[in-house]
């Protein structure tokens, strides 16, 4: 894979022999030593030789993460198919001084985006060890959970998994509560909720004694008025927790979401649960019911 990626803050490009001496640091580093081991490239050369290594092998892919500003390289993310694992791996190792501004979260997110849609493979894996808790915590916020342990050469291995059907699902999720976002100026984007529904959308409000339901249409007038006249602002409604089961072309999540906001001049902050149930429509996941019910104050 020769692609490159662009994001907000980063350039992803491939690994090529002007990275020996960024490889050579960050192979050396106390953290790669700990956490994936040590590779014995202490000079320019043996680093020369490990990257051509791995450009010659079609079955590894690195990428070399720099920041835009200054194309200064921190770390890399790689993609490799191993003989023992159905599925390939995503991985990311990033300089000391690069660590906790979300780079690798940003790095790793782009690039798992672009392999979801072109790797010709149900799912993308992500392999640590149990002490490596930032990669543990990375691999979850992209979406990844926990699906067994192996024996590694020398130790256990903790392998996560991402089904291609769990990420689309997940990335329409998103869209779903962020479609209603007004914060820092933002415009609700509402609209977008009729491309990722079925036009037969059932929604339903379980706040009341009886419940509520709603056309798609019925649901968004009432939002649309109250977030663009000023009723409500600075409006943010987020998934803080999820559980998802998917079953050929039908799938349930249990979300669990947070909103803040202005309303009438007044901040609130309320927590809630909604479920979604998708249908798969010509190969692409629809919402075709959301229920929800605001937590009591």
């Amino acid at each position: 894979m020769n692609a490159s990626f662009v994001s907000k803050r980063l350039s992803i490009k491939p690994l090529n022999t002007e990275d020996a001496e960024f490889i050579l640091e960050l192979f050396n580093t106390a953290g790669w030593i700990q956490y994936i081991g040590d590779r014995d490239i202490h000079s320019r050369e043996d680093s020369l030789s490990y990257i051509q290594k791995i450009m010659d092998n079609p079955a590894i892919n690195y990428w070399v993460v720099r920041l835009n500003k200054s194309d200064t390289p921190m770390g890399i993310i790689s993609f490799i198919k191993r003989d023992h694992l159905d599925n390939p791996d995503i991985g990311f190792a990033f300089l000391p001084s690069f660590t906790n501004n979300g780079y690798a979260y940003e790095a790793g997110k782009t690039v798992l985006t672009y392999l979801i849609s072109n790797a010709d493979h149900s799912a993308i894996l992500g392999i640590t060890i149990a002490e490596n808790i930032p990669s543990i915590r990375l691999l979850k916020k992209l979406g990844l959970t926990f699906q067994k342990e192996i024996e590694g050469e020398k130790e256990k291995l903790q392998v996560y998994s991402l089904s291609k059907d769990k990420f689309h699902i997940s990335e329409i999720t998103k869209s779903f509560f962020s479609s209603f976002t007004n914060k820092e100026n933002s415009t609700p984007a509402l609209e977008l909720l009729s491309s990722i529904s079925i036009p037969e959308i059932l929604i339903v409000n379980r706040k009341e004694s009886q419940p509520i339901r709603y056309t798609l249409d019925s649901f968004l007038e009432p939002r649309r008025k109250i977030l663009t006249d000023g009723t409500l602002i600075e409006f943010e409604e987020k998934e803080i927790y999820n559980e998802t089961k998917i079953a050929n072309n039908k799938a349930a999540r249990y979300s669990e979401y947070e909103k803040s906001g202005i309303l009438n001049g007044k901040k609130f902050t309320q927590r809630g649960h909604k479920l979604f149930h998708f249908i798969k429509v010509d190969q692409t996941w629809k919402i075709s019911t959301v229920i929800w019910e605001d937590n009591e104050n």
